[in-house]
């Protein structure tokens, strides 16, 4: 199995991933691509956890390290 390179983004893991999810619902491939691209799925969920774990740490630093719930204006 050939290891695909990473998202060059956030999206592009997103839009990936929804293919894929697609395309094993509908059972239109064969069983090794499926784990094929269940393999290329975990990948990419790592990759988003990665990313928006990442995200969140500089949004801590932005808030002087205290994590807060945004609020809308008027709520």
């Amino acid at each position: 199995m050939a290891k695909k390179s990473p998202p060059k983004t956030f999206e592009d893991a997103i839009a990936r991933l929804e293919a894929i999810t697609q395309s094993m619902q509908n059972n239109a491939q064969p069983l090794e691509e499926a784990l094929e691209n269940y393999a290329e799925g975990v990948e990419l969920v790592r990759y988003c956890q990665q990313k928006l774990a990442a995200v969140e740490q500089k949004i801590q630093v932005l808030d002087h390290g205290d994590l807060k719930d945004w609020e809308l204006e008027g709520e």
